[in-house]
């Protein structure tokens, strides 16, 4: 094999300036692949950032209420024996928290909008407010200074209210401006509560446009709940890829306790609601998800953004393929003469063609570890950099205000293979022409 790969390296060299040229066309191409893979990977994993710092853990042991068919309510009347089954149950556990929740109308005095209001106790929510960062007063206030305000240690205290950038820029507030809950209780009656904004985080893309968060008393006495009731337990592995694992374990643990369990969709538990209300059962039963049904809603980002990226990159590999053809079918005509020799001296057709196959890979591999590497430092450099977003549109969809990009090692080894592969399978329609010639013919070709 040693001798086929020398050859090949000489024609490459003698054939430096076209070669150089394919080199760099496929050396970009996949060091633009290399770039849409880690923004891909950024996206996914601000997906996983938000939807577990504000909505769920990696796996989550919610529950629906039914008081009447009709009337659903998102709580587990019981909290600490699920708790304790959990604890008991789940391997590979970190640690759980319990938030309470609910949906309502948040008011100031200029507007107001939807929110799914939050009851956390900071005790227990290191992760959480590790995560929030306070946002400068001018990204929700007009002519705002370029600082950020708020009391972090406040955050969850009795009668507070955290609030994202682009809440308080809807409501025309600021840190220290009170605003007002309204909600409806599980049997029907309107109730309200008054809150102080004590912070104002940064905008963690989509789910921060309306995921707001207060005390566990707060919600407590929005709904009337009692004191052993909670909305449902976030539960932290040390290993989140065995989400889905734990997940059917539980969910087989609790079916043996005698619980109800509703069937699994990937889907948040907010959009159940609908088709709750529509069964017949009453009662409790306890709804069991991964953290990847939670933030089901934002993948249709991740998968249009993968389908432009392929198209795009289908596109220049057309183009590239064809590249790689031209060039292999110049090799052959030049070496025609060579080739008939190399065929009278009793060297077989198949030799002949893993010749130029091998040119082909050869060539394929020193462009794409090239392109890949590239890929991965412009990669590591943007992702360090922490350009700013500027859109609040592309914010929202990126999840994040600052652009985010994440280099997988097993992605680089990929897009080597992958490109690799192709431009191998680009010439073998060339080096089977160069091998089905008759020697004599070729030997006698004038180029």
């Amino acid at each position: 094999m040693g001798i086929y790969v020398k050859i090949a390296l000489r024609n490459l060299l003698q054939a430096r300036r076209r070669s150089l040229l394919l080199s760099v066309a496929l050396g970009m191409v996949t060091t633009l692949l290399v770039v849409l893979l880690a923004l891909s990977q950024g996206l996914t994993d601000n997906m996983r950032k938000t939807a577990t710092t504000l909505a769920s853990g990696h796996v989550n042991v919610g529950g629906f209420f039914k008081l009447t068919q009709g009337q659903v309510a998102p709580f587990i009347a019981e909290g600490e024996p699920v708790r304790k089954i959990i604890e008991e149950n789940t391997p590979g556990l970190d640690f759980v928290i319990d938030r309470l929740g609910g949906f309502g109308k948040l008011i100031s005095d200029t507007g107001s909008t939807v929110s799914s209001f939050n009851g956390i106790d900071p005790a227990v929510e290191q992760q959480f407010l590790e995560r929030i960062q306070l946002a400068p007063e001018r990204d929700y206030k007009e002519g705002g200074r370029n600082e950020a305000f708020g009391d972090r240690s406040r955050i969850g205290q009795p009668g507070t209210i955290l609030l994202f950038a682009g809440q308080a820029k809807r409501l025309g507030v600021g840190v220290g401006d009170n605003v007002t809950i309204t909600t409806e209780t599980t049997r029907g009656a309107m109730n309200s509560a008054e809150f102080t904004v004590v912070a104002i985080a940064r905008d963690m893309g989509m789910m921060s446009s309306w995921y707001t968060f207060v005390s566990k008393d707060a919600v407590r006495h929005l709904y009337r709940m009692k004191e052993e009731s909670t909305g449902g337990f976030f539960v932290y592995l040390k290993d989140i890829g065995q989400a889905d694992a734990t997940m059917a374990h539980l969910r087989k643990v609790f079916e043996e306790k005698g619980y109800s369990i509703l069937d699994h969709e990937s889907k948040p538990s907010f959009m159940r609601f609908e088709s709750l209300v529509a069964e017949s059962w009453t009662g409790q039963r306890l709804n069991i998800s991964t953290w990847e049904d939670e933030g089901a809603f934002l993948k249709w980002t991740i998968a249009g953004f993968n389908a432009v990226s392929i198209f795009l990159i289908g596109v220049l590999m057309l183009i590239i393929v064809v590249g790689i053809m031209n060039t292999m079918w110049m090799s052959v005509r030049e070496r025609t003469s060579e080739v008939g020799t190399l065929r009278a001296i009793g060297m077989r057709r198949r030799r002949v063609l893993t010749l130029f196959v091998t040119e082909a890979i050869l060539l394929g591999l020193a462009a794409t570890a090239a392109g890949s590497l590239f890929g991965g430092a412009i990669s590591g450099l943007l992702d360090a950099a922490a350009l700013p977003i500027p859109s609040d549109a592309a914010r929202m969809i990126m999840l994040s205000d600052t652009l985010h990009l994440a280099v997988e090692p097993a992605q680089l080894v990929k897009a080597i293979a992958l490109f690799t592969l192709v431009t191998g399978f680009s010439a073998l329609w060339p080096a089977s022409r160069a091998a089905r010639m008759r020697p004599v013919n070729a030997i006698h070709h004038v180029g």
